[in-house]
């Protein structure tokens, strides 16, 4: 006996019939061919679904993989923006430094502090564990340094543009001719640094610069400012100070007689005092300093607006001598 099908219908072989007869499943059967083919399907189902999740992308993964792509890309033209503006900032501070603020006197910022970065804790770990993380971050914390050195710049400017305001005033302060006219010289005696002391005879760093003239020669202020000290000072006899403003003072001693008072206000050029020989004095001589900030500095640095070039270099050889002093 033999038994077959066509689509659902069930036929089975009777030998003595000699036909086939037409077979009705049980409801068990067509239970269990059911849930075969159910189960086939869901398993074939669950197969095409995994194949399409490896190796397609659905509408939404492919749109964010499309997105994430842009922004890294964007992301890297951002870093190469960043180096660029780097470069032009570095410039920038190059020139501030050595040009701008050497122009207006103006104390140096340590690179230090230009090029500082952060220290400290991890301030960027908030984005840890993104896609491109390394590239975000490295994006982020150069952005914040590039921030914080500009910061550092404008506030530089700001000074400058300030100081540049000022400027007329500050140049007629700034000590810039000799205290002694040319045609009153006979000789510099000596200039500033180390110097053989003419009544100790050892070296000695020197103070300022010594002016060799005629007792009662002119002498005059170098810059504008206001006289804060006219009287007797140990070592220096007959003593002057004017303060300019602007951090600078200027020193006059050895003289004979003054011209002017405590507290009285001076021009550039002004005659203040008399050649003199009092005080620890070898000769009728000037002894002229310049201070900065409280600190002594090279008078002859500040004598650009009254010698002309050659003049100028003749007074530098002239006072790097390594002679005797006369006070």
């Amino acid at each position: 006996m033999g038994l077959f099908r066509t689509r659902k219908t069930y036929y089975m072989y009777n030998p003595k019939t000699l036909e086939y007869e037409r077979v009705y499943p049980s409801a068990r059967e067509r239970f269990y061919v059911f849930l075969r083919n159910i189960s086939l399907g869901i398993l074939m189902g669950v197969a095409a679904v995994f194949v399409f999740a490896k190796f397609f992308d659905s509408p939404t993964e492919a749109l964010m993989r499309k997105e994430n792509k842009l922004l890294q890309a964007q992301y890297e033209m951002l870093l190469m923006d960043i180096s660029q503006a780097n470069d032009v900032l570095e410039d920038l501070q190059l020139r501030d430094e050595n040009l701008y603020r050497a122009i207006f006197h103006a104390d140096s910022i340590p690179m230090s502090i230009r090029k500082s970065g952060f220290g400290g804790s991890n301030r960027y770990e908030y984005l840890e564990g993104f896609p491109n993380s390394e590239l975000v971050m490295e994006t982020t914390k150069r952005m914040d340094i590039l921030k914080k050195q500009l910061y550092v710049q404008s506030q530089s400017l700001e000074e400058l543009i300030s100081m540049g305001k000022d400027m007329e005033n500050r140049l007629l302060c700034i000590p810039a001719i000799q205290p002694v006219a040319n045609k009153d010289l006979k000789r510099t005696a000596s200039g500033y640094g180390m110097r053989i002391d003419p009544i100790y005879h050892i070296q000695m760093f020197h103070s300022g610069m010594d002016f060799t003239a005629e007792k009662g020669t002119d002498v005059y202020a170098t810059g504008n400012g206001k006289v804060t000290y006219a009287a007797w000072k140990q070592g220096y006899g007959n003593c002057i100070i004017i303060d300019h403003g602007y951090d600078y003072e200027t020193l006059y001693g050895h003289l004979d007689k003054y011209n002017v008072h405590l507290g009285q206000e001076v021009k550039r050029g002004e005659k203040i005092a008399t050649v003199g020989n009092t005080g620890k004095s070898t000769g009728p001589h000037l002894h002229y300093e310049v201070l900065y900030k409280g600190r002594h500095d090279n008078p002859a640095k500040y004598y650009f607006q009254d010698l002309t070039p050659e003049e100028y270099d003749r007074m530098i050889q002239i006072a790097d001598n390594h002679g005797q002093v006369m006070d």
